[in-house]
């Protein structure tokens, strides 16, 4: 009996110990707890966040380990598992002034601390982006004020970055580069595959990347992070659920998504799901009656017919539907080891093209139809981490991954029969080893990629009255496409002084791409056959000086290139109405050089201000020019005379600008925060480039208490005259407002927005916002759609 109860005694006493390997994160100033809290181990085998109750369950740290907390608003604190139990399971964190992320991110492949980067880098985490409510990645973007977004429909989203964008912008997912061989020179709208409820946190490198990323790293690197399957920190299962369910007036949006995790102390697993559906968007009330929608096309019986829009406010056809799966097994047998096998899935329902559904043609609408098909993309990949700290490297990164792209056009000109229908799939293989090692305070990195695209191109014609296909023209070469990339780079960093660190890093590319024309028959090209190689070093070189704990200074020189793909290349398409673009097979790669000059400032921790100023020289330039095809300068095209254009190397181009970042904090719970963005660009023979946006910029006023956390903040776009558009744009101005001597120009426009959240106990929060309080009727640079009129948006997120 009295063993028995001692057996017991000890049994419950273990019990307790255990339950209180919980530990509390709270602030040191008013004791709230404090959530979203990162808790991790030195080499992050163990990791995870504060629960809504800031408690996390420690376990599974070994005694010997550190435990490191970081939150953007809190400084970060590093204590031993001794510590930790010594205070009673109680963490406090002290209060930032200013919210400077500072969370260590991937500039190099590698996770390093913000201040010691030369770059300028913006980082946007899931509290932010659960905050913003975005409905698409696109958006979620754009919410870092940092980021222009170009939309030619509802389903879009083309991110511009000092005045880059499409191919010369990379999109990383989880260490897989994005970009393909048919990223086109117009914009691109793939990034909306990417599933924002299940990012954990999105950074945008500015200036080149070439040295790590390679070709297309010249404006910049999207570098999006998704969840981690999550392992335990206890003796027992982690399940934890999210769920959320959103909707918006502007496009009737309906949004529902869940994800769950399941770990346990070596395997754990991550599954997501979401859904969204979009009505018809609804545009401002208020200014620019000219953008309005008065008819649209219906098709009745099968005959076109011309409804008037009983409310011309309403973008008649725009809405679609999307839907997005993501899952995650990972497997980690030791703490040197971590595989993760992950697949998303992404696919939308039919995109109608608004741009292209509201041009006229001798007074009519020009299209019965144009819409794009289903957008599909599936990642697989396999990631392997081993840490054997050895001679040759500290640690290792394996990445393995096949995408698979599918898109689609389908056109079809008013009152016509005549379906053109024009596909393309793209399987993308590529596989990333890096490798890094600490020598003492300096790191060096370096690794080696390789890239294989293989891209088939087909096209039909469907007459709807006679039922029956035609042959039609493919956008791409009908034959063999395959596009190669090989590289290999090696980087390192220096800490030359307690306040002085230097950055450098060097890359080889080599880039090929082999194309054929099995049918020549429709344009009776001068070549049936395009077998292109490039190679190029780049290479940078960065400086960053801390000279007190309030001032950071950085310099940063970099180049870049981009090898064409076989978008610039091999494309047959009409760009514009009345416009046509030809391959051209002698288009050589284009290279960037680059210099960034920054300066962080913190004045009597009441302001802080971040000012990066850059010049780009875009050297062999590829541009949209006037081109010959078989001799003339115009040719029949979709049965219209079409003038010839081709991608060319005009010589060279030059950007530059400026990003402005200011925050103040006069009072704890308060803060403001404002950015602005100034670019310009033109090419050798002085015409604007393309993708160069207007000024823009963001000033948010924010609150937040306890549970209670409001944003109210303006977004403003400065206007674009006529002189400072490029010709590709003029030649659309059915998209633009027209100034007084009757030239196409982009208005300056500024909506008021407010978002708020508040927090349900321990288990959920509620958001509600709306956007364009005064619903102004405006459309950004570049876009084919209007932006919403007001937008009332309301979310619920539950956690289990």
């Amino acid at each position: 009996m009295i063993k028995k109860s001692y057996s017991l005694l000890l049994f419950l006493l273990s019990a307790l110990y255990i339950n209180a390997q919980t530990i509390v994160v709270i602030d040191s100033e008013d004791s709230r707890v404090i959530k979203d809290v990162a808790v991790f181990n030195d080499n992050k085998t163990k990791f995870g966040y504060t629960s809504l109750a800031g408690e996390f369950k420690i376990n599974a740290f070994d005694d010997t380990d550190f435990l490191n907390f970081q939150h953007p608003s809190y400084e970060n604190i590093r204590l031993t598992k001794k510590e930790v139990e010594e205070n009673d399971f109680t963490v406090m964190l002290v209060y930032k002034t200013f919210k400077i992320d500072e969370f260590i991110i991937s500039a190099n492949r590698w996770e390093q601390n913000k201040e010691e980067v030369p770059n300028k880098i913006t980082l946007i985490r899931k509290p932010s982006i659960d905050f913003a409510n975005p409905q698409t990645t696109a958006d979620l973007l754009e919410t870092s004020g940092e980021v222009f977004i170009q939309k030619s429909q509802l389903g879009g989203g083309s991110p511009m970055i000092r005045g880059f964008s499409t191919h010369r912008v990379l999109i990383v997912v989880d260490g897989v580069r994005m970009n393909n061989a048919i990223f086109r020179e117009g914009n691109v709208q793939n990034v909306i595959s990417l599933d924002p409820n299940i990012i954990e946190t999105a950074e945008v490198i500015f200036g080149p990347g070439a040295v790590v990323y390679g070709s297309d790293a010249i404006g910049g690197v999207m570098d999006f992070h998704t969840k981690r399957a999550l392992l335990s920190t206890s003796e027992k299962i982690n399940v934890k659920v999210n769920a959320l369910a959103r909707t918006s007036s502007a496009n009737s949006e309906k949004t529902g998504h869940i994800d769950f995790n399941i770990g346990g102390i070596k395997v754990a697993f991550l599954s997501s799901i979401t859904f969204s559906s979009f009505g018809d968007l609804r545009m401002g009330s208020v200014n620019h009656p000219e953008y309005t929608r008065p008819e649209y096309v219906k098709r009745i019986d099968g005959n076109d017919s011309i409804k008037t829009n009983p409310d011309p406010n309403i973008q008649v056809p725009t809405g679609y539907a999307q839907y997005n799966f993501t899952e995650k097994l990972r497997f980690q047998p030791t703490d040197k080891l971590n595989i993760t096998l992950s697949s998303q899935i992404s696919n939308t329902s039919d995109i109608p093209r608004y741009d292209r559904l509201i041009q006229y043609k001798d007074g009519d609408l020009k299209y019965g139809d144009w819409y794009y098909g289903p957008q599909k993309w599936m990642m697989n990949n396999v990631s392997v981490e081993w840490k054997p700290e050895n001679i040759l490297f500290d640690a290792v990164k394996m990445v393995t991954a096949r995408q698979d792209f599918t898109e689609s056009r389908h056109d079809r000109k008013l009152y016509g029969t005549y379906l053109r229908e024009k596909y393309e799939k793209v399987v993308a293989w590529s596989a990333n080893i890096d490798f890094n090692k600490s020598i003492g305070n300096n790191l060096l990195y370096y690794g080696i990629e390789a890239v294989r695209n293989n891209i088939s191109s087909t096209a039909e014609g469907w007459e709807l009255v006679l039922n029956q296909t035609m042959s039609e023209a493919p956008r791409y070469p009908d034959g063999e496409n395959i596009y190669t990339n090989l590289a290999a780079y090696a980087g390192f960093k220096i800490d030359l002084s307690g306040s002085l660190i230097l950055n450098s890093g060097i890359r080889y590319n080599y880039n090929a791409l082999y194309s054929t024309f099995l049918d020549n028959s429709f344009y009776n090209l001068p070549f049936t056959e395009i077998d292109q190689k490039n190679d190029a070093i780049t290479g940078s070189v960065g400086l960053v000086l801390s000279p007190g704990d309030e001032t950071q200074l950085s310099m940063n020189l970099s180049s870049g290139f981009r090898a064409p793909n076989l978008d610039d290349i091999g494309k047959v398409f009409d760009s514009e109405p009345g416009n046509v673009i030809v391959p051209n097979p002698d288009l050589q790669a284009e290279k960037a050089y680059n210099i960034d000059l920054g300066i962080n400032q913190n004045i009597f921790n009441l302001l802080h201000f971040e000012i990066t100023g850059f010049f780009t020289l875009l050297d062999n330039a590829m541009v949209r020019r006037d081109f010959h095809f078989n001799g003339k300068d115009s040719i029949i095209y979709a049965d219209e005379l079409s003038q010839v254009f081709s991608i060319v190397n005009a010589g060279n181009a030059i950007v530059y600008g400026t990003q402005i970042a200011i925050q103040m904090s006069p009072v704890r719970n308060f803060r403001i925060k404002s950015n602005i963005n100034y670019t310009k660009g033109e090419d050798q023979d002085g015409i604007p480039l393309r993708h160069v946006s207007p000024l823009y910029g963001s000033t948010h006023f924010i609150f937040e208490s306890k549970k209670f956390k409001a944003d109210l903040y303006a977004l403003y776009n400065g206007e674009l005259p006529s002189n400072q558009m490029s010709p590709s744009e003029l030649n659309k101005a059915f998209m633009y407002a027209t100034d007084i001597s009757g030239n196409p120009y982009s208005p300056s426009w500024y909506t008021i927005n407010l978002k708020t959240s508040y927090q349900l106990g321990n288990f959920g929060m509620l958001n509600v916002g709306i956007e364009n309080i005064f619903d102004h009727r405006y459309r950004p640079y570049s876009s084919g759609i209007v932006s919403p009129g007001r937008n009332i948006i309301i979310a619920l997120r539950v956690v289990i």
